[in-house]
C-alpha cells in the first residue's frame, strides 16, 4: 500500500513514517522544504538509525532500535496550498491509496484561512488523483460547547476535506492533547513546570481533558488505512480523563518536582497566554492558540474506533505512563524518530524549544 504522509517533518508525521515503514507501506514523505527531510533517518540521506552505518543497505533491519525497518521513505515536495504542488506529489510517484493530511497553521497569523484553503486544495487534488482515502487527524469537538478559534479551525478542516474530497473516503479522528516529549501540548506542560516553583491554576483549568499518547494516535493512524475501517468521524483518546490542573500536577511528580498549584480567579485565557509567553521557549503566537483551546472540555463523546480498530498491544497509554516516559532527560535524545523504540521520546529532529 502506498501512502502519502502531508507534514511529514512535523510531530505526529515524523513518528508515523517509521511506524508505516515497519508496517510494509511504501511511504511517501511530503513537506513544502524537502530538505528538511534529510535529518531524519527514514529518509534518503538521512542519519541511519542506531547499529548502521551510512552505507548500509536499505535492507537490513535496525535490531537495536526495536523497530523493524527495512526501507526508507521517498522524500516529496508538498506545499498544499498549491494545486500543482498537490498534483505533483500525489501522481508523481505512482497510485497513492492513502493519504494522512497531517498540516494546520497553528501560530501562524491567519491560521484558520490558511488551514480553510489548505484543506481545501489538498481534497481537490486528492480527488483528481483517485486517491481511495483521506485520513486527518484533527481535534475534539466537545457538543453544545462554543469552540476556541483552534477547535474550530480544525473542525472545518475536516468539513472541508469531505466536501472536496468527492470519491475518496475519510477516516476523521478526533484527538485532545497528544502526550510525547517534543510535542507541543506536552513541552508547554513541562516548561511551566520546570520553571515555577508556585504555578497559577485560572478556574478554567478545571475543565476535563482525555489525553492520549502519540504512539496510540500512531497506532490508529496506521490502522485507518486498512478499508475494515469504515469512513468516518471518530474519537480517539487514553484512559484516563482528568482535569487540567491533574494533569499539570502529575507531570510534576513523576518528574520528581515539588510544586504548589495556586488556584486564582479572574484570569482570561488570554492574559494566561500573554504571560505564559514570557516564561516558556515556545512561539507565543503557538502559545496563545493552544492556551485559547483551554477554554474546552475535550473528552472523548463515542468510542466506535474500537469495533474496527484493535487496540495497542498492552493497551492504551495511561496519563501517568505516558508523562514518565516523557520525563526521559533530555540528554538521550536519539538521531530520529526511526531509530527510537520508544515515539514518546525526545528526538534530535523535534523543535529547538523541547525538552
Amino acid at each position: 500500500m502506498r501512502a502519502l504522509i502531508t507534514g511529514a517533518t512535523g510531530y505526529v508525521g515524523s513518528r508515523l513514517v517509521p511506524a508505516l515503514l515497519d508496517a510494509g507501506f511504501d511511504v511517501l514523505a511530503g513537506a513544502r522544504d524537502p530538505g528538511k527531510l534529510a535529518a531524519f533517518d527514514t529518509s534518503p540521506g538521512g542519519s541511519p538509525p542506531e547499529g548502521t552505518s551510512p552505507g548500509s543497505s536499505t535492507q537490513e533491519s535496525t535490531a537495536s532500535s526495536g523497530l523493524a525497518l527495512s526501507r526508507i521513505a521517498t522524500s516529496v515536495e508538498l506545499d498544499v496550498m498549491d494545486a500543482d504542488s498537490c498534483a505533483r506529489a500525489l501522481s508523481g510517484h505512482g497510485q497513492v491509496d492513502v493519504a494522512y493530511y497531517l498540516v494546520h497553521g497553528l501560530g501562524e497569523g491567519d491560521f484558520a484561512e490558511t488551514d480553510l484553503v489548505g484543506a481545501r486544495t489538498f481534497a481537490s487534488a486528492a480527488a483528481a488523483a483517485g486517491v481511495r482515502r483521506i485520513v486527518y487527524l484533527g481535534g475534539l469537538v466537545p457538543p453544545g460547547q462554543e469552540l476556541s478559534e483552534h477547535l474550530e479551525s480544525r473542525r472545518v478542516v475536516g468539513e472541508t476535506l469531505r466536501e472536496f474530497g468527492r470519491g475518496v473516503d475519510l477516516v476523521w479522528l478526533r484527538a485532545a492533547i497528544v502526550l510525547g516529549a517534543g510535542s507541543t501540548s506536552f513541552e508547554l506542560i513541562r516548561h511551566l513546570v520546570d520553571r515555577l516553583p508556585v504555578i497559577p491554576v485560572p478556574v478554567w483549568m478545571e475543565h476535563r481533558v482525555q489525553p492520549i499518547a502519540v504512539d496510540d494516535v500512531v497506532h490508529y493512524l496506521r490502522h485507518s488505512a486498512e478499508a475494515d475501517v469504515p469512513a468516518g468521524a471518530y474519537d480517539i483518546g487514553g484512559p484516563d480523563a482528568l482535569p487540567y490542573r491533574d494533569l499539570v500536577a502529575t507531570y510534576a511528580r513523576v518528574s520528581g518536582r515539588r510544586r504548589f498549584l495556586l488556584p486564582v480567579r479572574g484570569v482570561s485565557t488570554a492574559l494566561a497566554a500573554r504571560v505564559i509567553g514570557w516564561v516558556v521557549p515556545l512561539p507565543s503566537p503557538l502559545v496563545a492558540d493552544l492556551v485559547d483551546s483551554l477554554s474546552n472540555t475535550m473528552v472523548v463523546t463515542e468510542e466506535t474506533i474500537r469495533r474496527f480498530v484493535p487496540s495497542p498491544p498492552g493497551g492504551v497509554t495511561g496519563v501517568r505512563e505516558a508523562l514518565r516516559r516523557c520525563a526521559t532527560p533530555a540528554g538521550v535524545a536519539v538521531v530520529g524518530p526511526g531509530a527510537s523504540a520508544d515515539a514518546l521520546r525526545l528526538n534530535d529532529t523535534d523543535p529547538e524549544w523541547a525538552g
